[in-house]
């Protein structure tokens, strides 16, 4: 099994930005996390703060791997073409978010995104990657 996990902007500053609210875990210590417990799986490993970099990698993954697990940052309440992008690609997508996206600014409540996906978690922390890849484990 392949799963790629893509993350859009700001993202790449896990483990210090707001740590109130993400946490003090870098993304990079986690994703080691990941793999040592899904060790039977491919995970790799994806970010951009560019828009049309993550269209790109959804357009060149969605196609071959097992399951995509986004979290778009921004882009979510944002990127009409990050949705269609997702719409147009035949690899499941799961959208995952760190924070609770409905406990914070009216914006961030809707996502575009979310639509075009298998389904969305919110609010689980680092946690909600994981909870990602077992929920791609199951899926039909």
């Amino acid at each position: 099994m392949k799963i790629q996990i893509i993350n859009g902007p700001n993202l790449n500053l896990l483990g210090v930005r707001e740590p109130s609210i993400y946490g003090n875990t870098s993304i990079e210590d986690y994703i080691k996390e990941l793999k040592s417990i899904y060790s039977i799986i491919e995970i790799d490993y994806y970010q951009s703060n560019v828009e049309g970099e993550l269209i790109n990698k959804l357009h060149e993954v969605g196609f071959s791997y097992d399951g995509i697990i986004l979290n778009a940052g921004g882009y979510t309440h944002t990127s009409v073409a990050i949705a269609d992008a997702i719409a147009a690609i035949k690899t499941p997508v799961v959208e995952v978010h760190i924070s609770n996206i409905y406990a914070r600014e009216d914006y961030r409540h809707v996502s575009l995104t979310g639509k075009n996906c298998q389904g969305v978690l919110t609010g689980f922390g680092m946690k909600g990657y994981r909870l990602a890849i077992e929920s791609l484990l199951i899926a039909p």
